[in-house]
């Protein structure tokens, strides 16, 4: 499967599950399905070589340490960014090129800034062997606790900060719309720092938006799963997002990574079967697009 828009691969993000845990048996599922490109996890060393022996693309992996980069503690930051650089090194040495992490501070307690000063420090001292390894970081806008690097404003200031080319983004619009951020303008921004992307979409539900608005958690409504108030996680094509438009704009800024569904759906998840059919369908959506 290739996007319509760009011809770019349509991959997934391995996830958890029982049945993903059997590398050998997803492989071989998803060249089945159709699928191009796996990403996987912090275990990109082991995983990615039997990954591209099969035929397949790695997407990223990811980073193998992300809070101990945003540590108060000076010690521990500068192991972190050891243990990352002999990460780094090691995947380079199979193939790997995109490294995928969140901004999440070890201390979300702290104040921004400075968590955000660290987080800079870090990932500058880290920048060396990524540039060496002709790599980058992918960086992922999810909100967790004290989430740095989720927000235009944000970026900007990294990138102002660190400008080299081994600092990019991980291109996922659906966290986006959770803030309230238009996705197309943010792509249109960003797009010569998008190094992977990862096909999740959002429903936006106006119903529960009215009923619990958007500040307090609910008092009697059920929480959604992988979802909020007045949102929820989705397959691509099932949410708010305009794919085709997005893919336009990284064809335009000459965009050559995966395209790789990332599920989180509560239609979906929970079952090997409904996790099958939610990344086929996810794929086959976008191969339209």
């Amino acid at each position: 499967m290739q996007t319509r828009t760009g011809s770019f691969p349509i991959g997934f993000r391995r996830g958890g599950s029982p049945w993903q845990k059997d590398l050998d048996a997803l492989i071989a599922w998803a060249a089945d399905a159709g699928f191009e490109a796996i990403d996987v996890g912090r275990d990109g060393d082991t995983t990615a070589p039997p990954v591209t022996a099969a035929g397949l693309r790695v997407g990223s992996v990811d980073l193998a340490e992300w809070k101990g980069m945003i540590s108060p503690d000076k010690a521990r930051r500068d192991d972190a960014v050891a243990q990352n650089a002999a990460y780094v090194e090691a995947c380079a040495a199979v193939g790997v090129k995109n490294f995928f992490c969140v901004m999440l501070p070890e201390d979300p307690s702290r104040e921004r800034r400075e968590n955000f000063a660290w987080m800079v420090e870090s990932f500058g001292q880290l920048a060396a062997t990524l540039a060496q390894a002709r790599a980058r970081v992918v960086i992922e806008g999810y909100p967790g606790p004290g989430a740095l690097c989720c927000t235009p404003a944000d970026c900007r200031a990294l990138f102002e900060a660190l400008p080299t080319a081994a600092m990019g983004l991980n291109y996922d619009p659906s966290h986006l719309v959770r803030l309230g951020i238009d996705p197309l303008r943010f792509v249109r921004e960003f797009a010569d720092r998008v190094g992977h992307v990862h096909a999740k979409d959002t429903e936006r539900l106006d119903e529960r938006r009215y009923d619990l608005g958007t500040g307090q958690p609910p008092t009697f409504a059920d929480t959604l799963p992988y979802g909020g108030n007045h949102w929820r996680y989705c397959i691509p094509g099932h949410g708010c997002i305009r794919w085709t438009a997005a893919l336009e704009v990284l064809v335009d800024a000459g965009y050559d990574g995966c395209v790789c569904v990332e599920l989180e759906d509560l239609h979906f998840n929970g079952s090997e079967p409904g996790e099958k059919q939610g990344l086929t369908l996810g794929g086959r959506y976008l191969a339209g697009c």
